[in-house]
């Protein structure tokens, strides 16, 4: 299928893995040159050679300082920025009981505060142009809640409702705003967390089964797609079905 986004230049945060990186090999294949992201240069420069045409912009999204070099810089060498997917990790697991109230500081900046911060470096230039793309990876945990990751659900929940509010303010102008929430995937963070025991996860899956990365990327590539240009404000989720909420 041809999205119709071929030349477009796209900037891909943290996506030396899992589903960022799922998402900028799909850029690719759609035509897309690619600007690619990840805190670890040499795990980065890996992930580069596997995508046609990539760049590689090492350095730490999950600041709100990073977050902008990251965008400036992928603008600098692609020669500006189209489509930017905004993502990171996650910040550490933990409850209401256990977590300090200091330990939400870096979560907001990290799953919020440097989101937005990419979003405000990028979003000008495409609504100047009449055209652009914002696709953020969030989490399932927006419509129901992980337990032991009060962090992520607050944060996460945050930049849905940032995401929800811009996109109606730039939609007149071009510029597509949406969200994925991804259930569990095969991704090298999600294998650590559970010992590599993705059957019993599969178990609770109505799918049967965990998400491929590159499955999801193809979703998120539709998303920044020319014949998604009438799909903003959304949040989808991507997760096999294991959300159970009617809305």
């Amino acid at each position: 299928m041809d999205l119709g986004i071929a030349g477009r230049r796209a900037a891909v945060a943290a996506s030396s893995a899992g589903l960022g990186l799922g998402t900028a090999r799909a850029l690719a294949a759609a035509g897309c040159p690619v600007a690619m992201n990840g805190r670890d240069e040499a795990r980065l420069a890996e992930a580069v050679a596997g995508v046609d045409g990539a760049i590689a912009v090492a350095g730490d999204v999950g600041t709100e300082a990073g977050a902008i070099a990251f965008v400036e810089s992928a603008a600098d060498q692609l020669g500006g920025v189209d489509i930017l997917v905004a993502n990171a990790g996650g910040p550490p697991p933990g409850n209401f009981s256990d977590t300090p109230l200091d330990a939400y500081r870096p979560a907001l900046e990290l799953n919020l505060i440097a989101m937005i911060a990419m979003c405000q470096t990028a979003l000008p230039a495409m609504r100047a142009q009449g055209w652009g793309r914002v696709m953020a990876i969030t989490s399932i945990s927006v419509r129901q809640p992980i337990a032991h990751l009060i962090l992520s659900n607050t944060a996460r929940a945050g930049l849905t409702g940032f995401l929800k509010t811009v996109a109606r303010e730039v939609a007149g102008d071009g510029v597509t705003v949406n969200s994925l929430q991804p259930g569990y995937h095969a991704t090298d963070r999600l294998r650590g967390a559970v010992g590599g025991d993705f059957d019993t996860l599969a178990a609770d899956v109505p799918a049967g089964k965990i998400g491929d990365p590159d499955d999801f990327g193809r979703i998120a590539a539709f998303l920044c797609s020319e014949s998604a240009q009438f799909v903003t404000g959304s949040a989808l989720t991507v997760d096999g079905g294991a959300y159970a909420g009617l809305q």
